[in-house]
């Protein structure tokens, strides 16, 4: 699990943004935080935050019916 210092401004969706090239992990982020969203929308400046890992979801090939 990766470490993140929070700068001035910083929002958890933000920072997802930043990470993961999507805001979808916010959840993730929180759960591997407790306490994370007391702090409000903006995290104060050296909240570490800790970047849970992505595990890829598998790919499923469409069934095709026809050609």
């Amino acid at each position: 699990m990766i470490s993140y210092r929070a700068k001035q401004g910083d929002m958890v969706d933000a920072i997802c943004k930043q990470f993961y090239g999507t805001e979808t992990m916010v959840e993730e982020v929180y759960d591997a935080n407790p306490g994370l969203a007391a702090h409000g929308a903006y995290l104060p400046l050296g909240t570490i935050v800790k970047m849970p890992e992505v595990n890829p979801k598998p790919v499923v090939q469409p069934i095709r019916l026809w050609g």
